[in-house]
């Protein structure tokens, strides 16, 4: 997954949600300064941030490629300058400041599968959001 947004939108902070869920436990920290980092859950993740690196040399991309296994979920923040030392992205994310605490979230699936399966889980999601499910216990009354 591609992660796209300004300074603070919360990139890292997603793919530490998103470790988490993915049955990561140990901490999940920006590597900002080691380039990229792995962790072992029930999946495998990859967290790689190009902030400053200006692009790939042919060795610095068979690293990356090395750093984002097959059998592991990836995340690239900061994708552009590497983005052809990548291989090609099944989904792109993209976060925008909205102010406060909100933030605009856009997803996108460059693949037509992929693209339908996330149209299925927004809809899921937009569903939910509309008709939120009743919690579970007593009702009121």
């Amino acid at each position: 997954m591609l992660l796209r947004g300004e300074l603070g939108t919360g990139k890292t902070t997603l793919v530490r949600a998103a470790a988490r869920a993915l049955g990561v436990r140990e901490p999940v920290t920006s590597p900002t300064f080691t380039v990229a980092q792995a962790y072992r859950g029930r999946i495998p993740v990859a967290h790689v941030d190009a902030y400053r690196l200006e692009g790939a040399d042919a060795e610095e991309a068979d690293l990356l490629r090395a750093a984002l296994a097959e059998d592991a979920v990836a995340f690239v923040e900061w994708p552009d300058a590497i983005a052809r030392a990548l291989p090609p992205p099944r989904y792109t994310l993209e976060l925008e400041h909205l102010g406060g605490d909100r933030r605009l979230v856009r997803l996108d699936a460059p693949e037509p599968a992929a693209r339908t399966e996330l149209g299925r889980l927004i809809a899921d999601l937009r569903a939910r959001h509309r008709q939120p499910e009743p919690e579970p216990g007593p009702r009121p009354g």
